[in-house]
C-alpha cells in the first residue's frame, strides 16, 4: 500500500476544523479524504469508500464516537485515532480499550496529527519509509513512482496514469533531488543528454511540456514545475 493513496474519513461536526484538517492532510499528500459531520453521515462514507484511516471525534451530534467505533469494528480493523477536546484519562483510557489506535486531545498542533497519521499508517499497514516512500514524488493530487516510471493522477474523472519517456523520467529525477530550488537549464541539459554539448533549450523545452501533461491537473497553469525565466525549472 502506498502511503499517501491511503483513504481517510474524517468524523467531526465542526465543520471548520474538519476544513482545517483536510488542508493539513492535503498539503502533506493526503488528499484521499472524506468528511463527515455525523455518524449518519459517517456510515454513508463508510459504506462507500470503506477508508483505510478513520479520524474520529467523541462528541458528535447523533451520538458519539466511542459507540460508532463499536458499531465500525464489526466491518472494519481500519486503524482509528480519536480527535477529542475529552482529555481525561477515563475517556482516552476507554478509546485505546475499544480498539483505537490512538488518541489526540483538542487543541492540537498540524504536524503532531500529520506524524500520528503517518506512524499509524506504517505500523498496521507495515508502510516502510526507506525505498518505496523515497521513489515516490507527490505533487497534489499526482503521484510520480520513480521505481516504475509512472505518473499518476486521481481527479473526479477517475484515475489517469501515463508512462514516463526516458527524458522525462531524467528531468524530475533531477528536479525532485534539488525541489524546492532553481535547477538551471544547463545543469538539467547536462543531467537529461550527458554529452557536455549546449543548444538542447528548446527541445527541453518541448520535454517540460509534455511532462506537465502528465503531472500537472491544468498543464497550461503548472503549480508544480515551474518555470523560473532566464535561469531553469523548479519543482514545488
Amino acid at each position: 500500500m502506498d502511503l499517501y493513496n491511503c483513504k481517510i474519513m474524517l468524523v467531526d461536526d465542526e465543520s471548520a476544523l474538519r476544513r482545517m484538517v483536510e488542508e493539513f492532510l492535503a498539503r502533506e499528500g493526503f488528499w484521499r479524504v472524506k468528511g463527515a459531520g455525523s455518524c449518519k453521515e459517517a456510515r454513508e462514507i463508510f459504506g462507500e469508500e470503506h477508508p483505510d484511516l478513520i479520524l474520529l471525534d467523541v462528541m458528535l451530534p447523533d451520538g458519539d464516537g466511542f459507540s460508532l467505533l463499536k458499531e465500525l469494528r464489526r466491518e472494519t480493523e481500519a486503524p482509528v485515532i480519536f480527535l477529542s477536546a475529552r482529555d481525561e484519562d477515563e475517556n482516552r483510557l476507554r478509546g485505546l480499550g475499544l480498539g483505537a489506535d490512538d488518541y489526540i486531545t483538542k487543541p492540537f498542533l498540524p504536524q503532531e496529527l500529520i506524524l500520528r497519521v503517518r506512524a499509524v499508517l506504517k505500523r498496521v499497514y507495515r508502510i516502510k519509509d526507506k525505498g518505496e516512500e523515497k521513489k515516490v514524488i507527490v505533487l497534489g493530487r499526482c503521484s510520480v513512482n520513480l521505481g516504475s516510471g509512472v505518473a499518476c493522477i486521481e481527479g473526479k474523472e477517475g484515475k489517469k496514469e501515463a508512462t514516463l519517456t526516458a527524458k522525462e523520467y531524467a528531468i524530475i529525477e533531477k528536479l525532485a533531488v534539488n525541489r524546492g530550488q532553481i535547477v538551471t537549464i544547463d545543469a538539467l541539459c547536462e543531467h537529461v543528454w550527458q554529452d557536455g554539448n549546449y543548444g538542447y533549450e528548446n527541445t527541453l523545452m518541448v520535454h517540460i511540456r509534455r511532462l506537465r501533461e502528465k503531472i500537472e491537473e491544468e498543464p497550461s497553469h503548472p503549480r508544480y514545475l515551474i518555470t523560473v525565466r532566464g535561469l531553469g525549472y523548479k519543482l514545488l
